[in-house]
């Protein structure tokens, strides 16, 4: 333990009230620790379980300094956090992760930059930002998808273009924002990995996990990987060591692959902070994601996590709260919860609504079998679909 530690019994800030914010919260206090929110609303769910809730806004000046004044390090709970906050906060408290890192993920195209840099494939891709670049674009990267270059997660800010035609109006109606055009792939896999660094240079990894997504939202996540081999799943692993190693990162950092149909590992994106895929972690590891957060923020010992057990995480979104007649309803839990393994999480929204991440259900199992199974029957038991 180095004398910069930061130890429990000391505050701990976190920019962002959402989920992401309420875990990392709790695995903060889990430890001893007192915890800090900044969010402008009044329900956020970090914000409501936190020691301290700041009701403000991400530039308001007198909220920063309150976070600051209260806090002995700070970290973020979302990717769009704007720089110049980090900036301010990062002059006067330890930050992870540092805005230099965070803006790199903020863009697609200055990540696109970063994959090339650190050697590691991406799909072909162009920038498009002026209606210049928008006619130079290569015929070869068409049928793609069009992103928009900043703000877009889940599906949202993007549209499948088949054609030059398509691509000129899905341009118009994201506004003529700065997007990256990106080929469109065949994909058998998509994959991610948790990877936490630490102010040593230490890297440290959850095990590879194998996304499924619908309509742009990950769906379920499984670890370990069924369908990955072990070289693949060492590439990603290696890859986003690299990536973390290559940003001089500070904190957890998600990195997220694609496995074309030809078994090429492709870099997509990458997510400064714990990830929805990672959610397993927490009943499927004797090291979270968010303890991972709360570790490398202070300077703690940081430890490989070893997985005890094999793990589905279904994602519950806000559908599931309401029936085929459109009336809000409460989902079966009594009979969710039955199952054996069955670990519900849910985030303390205050409203359920359609697309809405209201929490996740994890289901662990001896064997990789057992826990599909298992969460087959919880997602018939939900109404979602197999996988």
């Amino acid at each position: 333990m180095t004398p910069r530690s930061i130890l429990p019994g000391a505050t701990l800030g976190v920019m962002g009230g959402g989920q992401l914010g309420r875990m990392f919260v709790q695995a903060a206090q889990s430890m001893g620790y007192f915890t800090a929110v900044l969010d402008p609303d009044v329900t956020s769910p970090a914000g409501l379980v936190a020691h301290y809730h700041i009701e403000a806004d991400y530039l308001d000046e007198q909220g920063l300094a309150q976070l600051m004044q209260r806090s002995a390090a700070i970290t973020t709970e979302f990717e769009n956090v704007p720089a110049g906050a980090l900036v301010t906060l990062g002059a006067h408290r330890p930050v992870a992760p540092t805005a230099d890192a965070v803006a790199v993920c903020q863009d697609r195209a200055s990540e696109k930059a970063q994959f090339r840099r650190s050697g590691i494939p991406c799909a072909p891709h162009a920038l498009i930002d002026t209606p210049e670049r928008l006619a130079a674009v290569s015929d070869s990267l068409l049928p793609g998808i069009l992103k928009t270059a900043r703000l877009g997660y889940d599906g949202k800010g993007q549209a499948v273009v088949a054609d030059r035609a398509a691509l000129a109006a899905a341009w118009d109606a994201l506004g003529q924002v700065p997007c990256v055009l990106e080929q469109k792939l065949p994909l058998a896999l998509e994959l991610s990995v948790v990877v936490a660094r630490n102010a040593h240079g230490d890297v440290v990894q959850l095990p590879v996990q194998q996304n499924l997504h619908r309509s742009g939202i990950l769906a379920v996540t499984q670890v370990p990987s069924p369908d990955a081999s072990p070289a693949l799943q060492a590439q990603a692993a290696a890859a986003a060591a690299q990536l973390a190693t290559d940003l001089q990162y500070l904190g957890v950092l998600c990195v997220e692959f694609f496995v074309t149909t030809d078994g090429r590992l492709v870099a997509n994106e990458m997510a400064p902070r714990p990830h929805n895929s990672g959610h397993w972690s927490i009943d499927g590891a004797d090291v979270s994601q968010f303890d991972l957060q709360v570790r490398t923020l202070c300077g703690l010992p940081l430890v490989a996590p070893r997985q005890h057990s094999a793990a589905v995480m279904l994602n519950l979104l806000g559908d599931l709260w309401f029936g085929t007649d459109g009336a809000e309803r409460s989902p079966p839990w009594p009979a969710v919860l039955a199952l054996p393994g069955t670990h519900l999480h849910l985030y303390g929204k205050t409203s359920a609504r359609p697309g809405r991440k209201m929490g996740h259900l994890t289901v662990t199992a001896a064997t990789p079998e057992a826990a599909r199974a298992t969460a087959l029957q919880a997602a018939a038991l939900l109404g979602l679909p197999a996988f």
